[in-house]
């Protein structure tokens, strides 16, 4: 960016980080956006920047949508609907790069005399036109004041504490944005104080001083007292002035409004300015002039009639019933406001003949649709646009944010009371009572304690979260309001019914929970902040559980119960810390882990008991206890582990057990000094005493190695032994797995026969064992399996037509091809015959069957043998470690379902490739497809199908006749494809091949007690998109076959659907001398041998 660019692009980039909201900082900061585009065409760096060619780039895109720049300075994100995409970002924009990059040479720009002045028009401050130079810029250069207030302000906010702190509100379909609902909350707030008549029109006049006009913007300088504007002016004008500042509001925009509110009551004697649809009246009684720019008021335009379908339409507050007059009217009114969007893009004439007669339109339908009566208000006599929920409360929630003081914002404006009394004017208009008043005040303020972190805040949030009135003291009125007020809001795949009181306060509820379940981590330099937090989350809970909107707790979950999960959830979470901080620093120290992690823990305790115990302990008398239980709990599932390997006495044992022993006698005395005697006896009762277990553990543990080597051997020895012959007609599977179930079931018999004590560690061994053995088992079934490679025979050399081939000698030569198995891999391959390899599946799926059943019965045994494990905690040690029920023989169920689809594969495989080569593959079409027709191998296809489904146990049947199914397809894809020289095909013969296809795919559907009809058509499409292909004359093939090899780097397929290498095989095989000729003269492909 050229030195030129660079002092204004900064100091505007430094104005807008503070917040200014001043239209000249808008506009010109648009300006250099498109301006960056000219400059980086330009071919060297010191040509001057053509402010002027800038302006009219940006006049000429503002039809197009906004850009939001959310990384480096090239990387832009389009927003969807660019009239619903709010204003500018307020964030800073990303850092400048120091050198603009290398683009292709552009046409050389000349440098333009007009760099004093910008275009006029821009500003938005007044109506009038103005002109704007670089002087003018650079007056928005404060140096160190505007420096000092930015780092302010930017110190003070803390955005990621109010990440997960939401209004649980579901969105505005007209996509109206926050700025939206602030300008328009200000437009009700103005309605509302010129009913009181304190509404006038300011002076469009502004004086300018050059020096620090951002600072006066912000109402204060560092070297000198300001006196804010509002502090000159006194009364309701003063107070209006501030709030408009507070809410950031243009003074153009503020003057446009209230001209605008006045002339709507020209002629309506006795009409109160609240009492009038401020949105209909705005867009009659302001005009397009008024704006600096078109853009700016379709903006202002759009913003109005989404306000107008919102109040009226989406959130009505006057529900409109079943009447289908209603809906007439409703659907009219939706019409109407898009015909005045689409009047801005028309002729100036006809769109302002439209705009007219549509607003004349839109006030008859909308006045009555506003005027109607509601909570017991006349007709007419208050006017219900912005009293629907939750419109209403969205937009008194941006007038309760203008409390704030501008630059700091941890702190109440010295206005405060007066903007509460002045709001109180708005409630008639929004619907608002002193429960929604006291719920949205209490929102508000905590949001921004989340943002801040200041305590005076949060102070006052908690006293308006205490001003919320219970339920029975509300009025019968105000409760019925309440009632009604519900929303829709997305969870998950659904959505569900929130209230008001749910939509604003489970949020706050939610936050205060999450902080509190770590309040170690969060609250141990601040314990009155915590304190104050507590507060906050016990009157939210309250209120809540009083509407009954705590569906995911129980009724009987008390206050104590609540604190006592915070106590587990925070010790928990610092017991995880310290533990990582120990394992860490015990490699430095060379001290066991065990001995530094019992002294960490006794500091937690110490620090437990003397900071935040005291705040819990208000609200649950037996705090400390819990804690100290917890923690001696926790620190016990850490020890577990070393006890039981302890067997000497080692350095390790010197000083893990005195450190641990002291731990546990200082817990005991925190517990006996927490609660009375009788009290405490039962506590240290409960717990779960340390204890020494390592020789029992150990010799468990040395059985259980000898039993699971004895099992594998066993598994080999039945392996070997294995004949594959069915046991009997009812028990169809091999002898080998009875043997290895049986072996495996005297083993756990054995181990829990076992009368020492034992860990859930010595089981986890034996089932792991217990798993390898299995999984030993099927790979051993499967090894003896020839590869694909094997049973198919190898593809003959691609070959063209030659009239009169010499057909015997070919067929001599592919069968005496060298790379057909050898004799030992033939014998190999016919003794494995399909009976043989149904007892293999079947034997496999016997195995998965009764690992069930092991499995449930050894976690049955156990937990009868470990009663008490079901009241006991396990550690996250233990839990990291463990195996749970449904894991614990998952690598043996994955082995053996893989060897069950390797062996249905090669069943279907050798049946198709190998036991039906001669009928199949080598004879299939030959001489040509009319001779030898599909149903020539039906028959011995059926044969071999009875005999695999006379065997096959009945749940794997679909598995394995699916793989047959597909090695079938297989070979006909290889007959028609790579048959080799001996078959030919025309595109007559296209017809008779569908009709064989058919005949093959009703074959497995068998009427319906075959394979289900969807799952042979999902395998039978593939093939007919080859026959499909036959069908197509020589022509329309080699031209696709050109276009697919002109494409086949792209990756894209030919017209026909085809890639390169199918078209190239159908040529090949296709009776015809033009394709013989495209295919010697495109690819050299020879003709066959004789």
């Amino acid at each position: 960016m050229s030195d030129c660019l660079l002092p204004v692009h900064h100091t505007l980039r430094r104005s807008c980080a503070r917040g200014v909201r001043g239209s000249i900082l808008v506009e010109v900061s648009k300006v250099l956006q498109s301006s960056c585009y000219l400059w980086f065409d330009l071919p060297w760096k010191s040509a001057m920047l053509e402010l002027s060619e800038a302006i009219r780039a940006y006049h000429d895109d503002t039809g197009l949508p906004q850009m939001n720049v959310t990384g480096s300075s090239d990387e832009f994100f389009l927003v969807t609907d660019p009239e619903s995409s709010g204003s500018p970002p307020k964030r800073a924009p990303p850092p400048v790069p120091l050198f603009a990059p290398s683009l292709s040479p552009s046409p050389i720009i000349a440098p333009s005399p007009i760099l004093s002045s910008l275009a006029k028009s821009l500003s938005m401050e007044s109506t009038q036109a103005q002109e704007l130079t670089v002087d003018d810029i650079e007056d928005f250069e404060d140096e160190d004041e505007v420096e000092e207030v930015g780092n302010f302000r930017n110190r003070r906010r803390n955005p990621n504490e109010a990440v997960d702190l939401v209004l649980g509100l579901p969105p505005f379909a007209t996509g109206i944005t926050d700025d939206d609902l602030r300008e328009s909350a200000y437009e009700v707030l103005l309605a509302c104080a010129g009913a009181s008549g304190g509404l006038i029109v300011p002076s469009k006049e502004k004086k300018k001083e050059k020096r620090s006009r951002l600072m006066r913007k912000l109402g204060r300088s560092k070297s000198e007292n300001v006196v804010s504007q509002s502090q000159q002016s006194s009364g309701l004008v003063g107070l209006l002035e501030a709030m408009r500042m507070q809410m950031e509001i243009s003074e153009a925009m503020d003057i446009r409004t209230r001209q605008g509110l006045l002339n709507a009551l020209v002629g309506k004697a006795g009409k109160r300015m609240d009492t009038l649809l401020v949105p209909l009246e705005l867009l009659c009684c302001i005009s397009r002039t008024e704006f600096p720019d078109k853009k700016a008021y379709i903006r202002w335009q759009k913003r109005q009639l989404n306000m107008l379908e919102e109040g009226l339409v989406n959130h009505p507050a006057v529900g409109f019933g079943e009447s289908s007059r209603r809906a007439s009217e409703l659907s009219q009114l939706r019409i109407i406001l898009a015909k005045i969007e689409e009047s801005e893009f028309q002729p100036p004439s006809a769109g302002e003949l439209q705009r007219t007669e549509c607003l004349r339109s839109l006030r008859e339908i909308a006045i009555p649709l506003a005027e109607r009566p509601a909570r017991g208000d006349l007709t007419g006599e208050v006017c219900h646009w912005a009293d629907g929920y939750h419109l209403n409360v969205k937009l008194y929630e941006k007038l309760l944010l203008s409390v704030f003081d501008t630059l700091d914002e941890g702190k109440l404006a010295e206005e405060v009371e007066e903007i509460l009394e002045l709001l109180k004017s708005t409630w008639r208009v929004l619907g608002i009572t002193e429960t929604i008043h006291f719920t949205c005040y209490a929102w508000v303020l905590f949001h921004q304690y989340a943002i801040t972190n200041e305590e005076g805040i949060l102070q006052h949030a908690i006293e308006q979260l205490k001003k919320i009135p219970l339920k029975e003291q509300r009025g019968p009125q105000e409760r019925l309001h309440l009632k009604s007020l519900q929303s829709k809001v997305g969870r998950g795949e659904g959505f569900q019914d929130s209230s008001f009181l749910y939509s604003f306060l489970s949020p706050i509820q939610k936050w205060a929970d999450k902080k509190l379940g770590d309040y170690h981590l969060h609250y141990s330099e601040c314990p009155a902040t915590m304190e104050n937090i507590v507060a906050v989350a016990m009157v939210s809970r309250r209120l809540l559980m009083e509407e009954n909107e705590l569906p995911m707790q129980p009724p009987s979950l008390t206050d104590r119960d609540q604190i006592e999960s915070y106590i587990s959830s925070s010790i928990r979470n610092a017991f995880v810390r310290i533990s990582h901080v120990v394992e860490t620093s015990s490699s430095r120290t060379h001290e066991h882990s065990l001995a530094l992690l019992a002294e960490v823990t006794k500091k937690l305790l110490k620090k437990d008991e003397s900071i935040f115990m005291p705040i819990l302990s208000q609200r649950h008398p037996q705090a400390t206890t819990v804690s100290a239980s917890l923690l001696h709990k926790l620190y016990g599932n850490k020890l577990k582990p070393f006890l039981d390997g302890a067997e000497h006495l080692t350095e390790d044992v010197a000083s893990v057990f005195p450190a641990a022993d002291s731990l546990e006698e200082y817990i005991m005395e925190v517990i006996a000094s927490a609660c009375e005697e009788e009290t405490a006896e039962v506590y240290i009762r409960k717990l779960n005493a340390y204890q020494i277990e390592t020789i029992s553990g150990t010799l468990v543990m040395r059985w259980v190695n000898s039993q699971l080597g004895r099992i594998l051997s066993w598994v080999e020895r039945a392996i070997q032994q294995e004949r594959w012959d069915p046991i009997s007609p009812q028990q169809r599977h091999g002898s080998s797995i009875v043997e290895v179930f049986r072996i495996v079931e005297e083993t756990v018999d054995q181990f829990f026969w076992l009368k020492v004590p034992m860990r859930s560690t010595e089981l986890q061994s034996l089932l792991r064992g217990i798993d390898n053995a299995f999984q030993v088992y099927a790979n051993n079934v499967i090894d003896k399996l020839a590869t694909k490679e094997d049973l198919i025979p190898p593809v003959p050399i691609l070959t063209r037509y030659k009239k009169e081939t010499g057909i015997k000698a070919f067929v001599k030569k592919e069968l005496s091809d060298p790379r057909l198995p050898d004799e030992r891999k033939s014998t190999e391959i016919n003794v494995l015959t399909t009976p043989k390899l149904c007892v293999q599946l079947n034997t496999l799926y016997y195995g998965i069957t009764q690992l069930n059943k092991l499995e449930d019965s050894i976690w049955e045994r156990w937990t009868r043998k470990r009663p008490r494990e079901k009241s006991i905690r396990k550690s996250s040690v233990e839990k990291s470690s463990s195996v749970t029920q449904k894991e614990t023989f998952d690598g043996s169920r994955k082995d053996i379902n893989a060897a069950i689809d390797q062996i249905c594969e090669f069943s279907g495989t050798k049946i198709i490739f190998w036991d039906l080569k001669g009928p199949f593959i080598d004879n299939l079409y030959k001489p040509n497809v009319s001779q030898s027709r599909l149903e020539t191998i039906i028959e011995p296809l059926d044969l071999e199908l009875n005999q695999l489904c006379d065997i096959i146990t009945e749940p794997l049947r679909d598995r394995v006749v699916t793989s047959l199914l597909q090695a079938s397809l297989d070979g006909l894809l290889r007959v028609i494809l790579d048959g080799g020289p001996s078959r030919l095909f025309v595109p007559s013969d296209a017809k008779l091949l569908e009709e064989d296809l058919e005949v093959l795919k009703e074959f497995f559907i068998s009427g319906g007690d075959g394979l289900p009809r969807g799952v042979v058509e999902n395998q039978v499409a593939r093939v007919r998109h080859i026959i499909k292909l036959h069908g197509y004359e020589t022509r329309e093939l080699i031209e696709d076959l050109k276009s697919a090899s002109g494409s086949q780097m792209s990756g894209s397929r030919s017209n026909l659907g085809a890639d390169s290498k199918t078209l190239l095989r159908i040529l090949c095989h296709r009776c015809d001398s033009e394709a013989s000729q495209f295919l010697k003269k495109q690819y050299k492909i020879p003709r066959p041998t004789a």
